[in-house]
């Protein structure tokens, strides 16, 4: 009973330490700290929240070890950095900033989460839209694909053609198969392979902050 109280209560700071993430732009590198270095991670955190109280130690050290175990909660956060460094043409910079997601998945209720809590780097409103086939697809700037839509992937880059829509994935393999970006655990962490061809293709650009973290195809 003990460890069950345990682990709700970590759980618990989790989720409110990634309302501070939200709140404060904490560059995209400390996201990897939460995984590569928990400690690093909460000294980094002090510096930006320039706060250094014992009991916010035990919070965020908490927060930090939790983050391990959860599926989805560090996804809407590498998101929203694509956000901020990924550059759209023009014409995608205008009305609501649209994040599509095919099908069911967890990240849904994560990302709207995120949404509630920020807007873009140039003040627009964050939208999660849930579309249930290819042919719903539209001219949001992100479309995420679940692994269970994962066979449908031809179809879906034939569907997008050359519009400037990032399409993310969470397969191995999928970035070389024409994904802009593609979730993948690498050394029992969190990361991300970047297809640049493909980015090109579809008229995007991944800024220097990107590319310096991701892994390349």
């Amino acid at each position: 009973m003990p460890a069950i109280k345990s682990l709700i209560f970590r759980v618990s700071l989790f989720f409110k330490i990634r309302q501070i993430w939200y709140f404060h732009e904490i560059p995209l590198k400390k996201v990897r700290d939460l995984y590569t270095n928990p400690l690093t991670f909460v000294r980094q955190s002090f510096e930006v929240l320039r706060m250094k109280r014992p009991l916010l130690i035990l919070f965020l050290f908490c927060a930090a070890l939790s983050a391990y175990a959860q599926d989805y909660k560090l996804h809407p956060v590498y998101i929203y950095s694509f956000t901020k460094y990924v550059i759209w043409p023009d014409a995608s910079k205008t009305g609501d900033f649209e994040i599509a997601v095919l099908g069911d998945s967890p990240i849904i209720k994560e990302l709207n989460t995120m949404a509630s809590l920020k807007k873009t780097y140039d003040n627009r409103t964050i939208k999660i839209k849930k579309i249930e086939s290819v042919s719903e697809i539209g001219k949001s700037q992100v479309l995420f694909i679940p692994a269970a839509k994962s066979k449908s992937l031809a179809e879906i880059l034939g569907k997008v053609g050359s519009q400037s829509v990032l399409v993310i994935t969470e397969e191995a393999g999928l970035a070389q198969k024409g994904s802009n970006i593609n979730f993948v655990v690498k050394d029992g962490k969190l990361a991300f392979e970047l297809n640049q061809a493909t980015l090109a293709k579809q008229n995007l650009k991944a800024a220097n902050e990107l590319t310096r973290l991701a892994i390349i195809i």
